[in-house]
């Protein structure tokens, strides 16, 4: 090639890569979920709640947006991911490892529970009486307030 040509060419192909990063025309972003982004293969599309990108085209009169491939391979590992999970939930129903309905109490689990509620509310009771007990009591003859814990 020739010598001043060559210095030509890997300038305009840097110009051009440049160019294909740098939007071509900057839009204000609208208020709302989504901010877009004119480039020169279409638009970019971000998503302000979950930060995915998605590259946008106009296509018969439609806008088609594809999740951009570094998202789309995180996206498909958390789908696989959740697949294994559900089918692992299933299998574990159907072998009766655990059932869809929960178990109530027995009646022996019931009355143990009351048992224990009835000991600790007869004993609250007592207490109760005996600070009843503790106001009825008259004051001495000195005017001295009773002491009180």
């Amino acid at each position: 090639m020739n010598r001043l040509l060559w210095p030509m060419l890997a300038v305009a192909g840097l110009a051009g890569g440049v160019a294909a990063v740098v939007p071509v025309e900057a839009q204000e972003p609208a208020p709302g979920r989504y901010s877009m982004q004119r480039t020169d293969s279409g638009i970019a599309r971000l998503d302000t709640e979950t930060g995915e990108v998605s590259l946008c085209q106009e296509k018969d009169g439609q806008m088609v947006c594809r999740i951009a491939a570094d998202e789309r391979t995180a996206f498909e590992l958390e789908l696989d991911l959740l697949t294994k999970r559900v089918e692992t939930l299933e299998n574990a129903l159907q072998n009766g490892q655990f059932s869809a309905k929960p178990r109530l109490p027995t009646d022996e689990e019931i009355d143990q529970t009351m048992g224990i509620m009835e000991r600790m509310m007869r004993s609250f009771m007592g207490i109760v009486k005996d600070l009843e007990g503790e106001e009825r009591k008259v004051p001495n003859s000195l005017g001295e307030e009773p002491q009180k814990t």
